[in-house]
């Protein structure tokens, strides 16, 4: 389950409007707008469509671990090739020696 905080981080990220996130979770407009807001909550079959719309986009939910909760973005497929090349270079694969 998201929060209001979450949502409005993740469509931050993913570069959508809140009309946008609406069409594509199916969730009223307002509804999303009081949830970032905290000032409302949707019905958790809401809350599930909003974050299916996000996490289709490339948002990636981090649960509390203690650390807090959070979202990122999930690389895309350039982005991993990429950094799959970059961790090939300099190297025999070793453990790192950082404490």
């Amino acid at each position: 389950m998201i929060n209001g905080p979450q949502c409005r981080a993740a469509r931050a990220l993913v570069e959508i409007s809140r009309l946008m996130l609406a069409r594509r979770s199916g969730v009223d407009v307002d509804t999303i707008e009081r949830f970032e807001n905290i000032a409302g909550s949707p019905k958790a079959d809401e809350i599930e469509a909003i974050k299916k719309a996000l996490e289709d986009l490339g948002a990636v939910f981090i649960a509390e671990n203690g650390a807090g909760y959070g979202v990122r973005l999930k690389f895309n497929p350039i982005e991993a090739e990429q950094i799959a090349r970059l961790e090939c270079e300099g190297g025999i694969v070793a453990h790192d020696r950082v404490p």
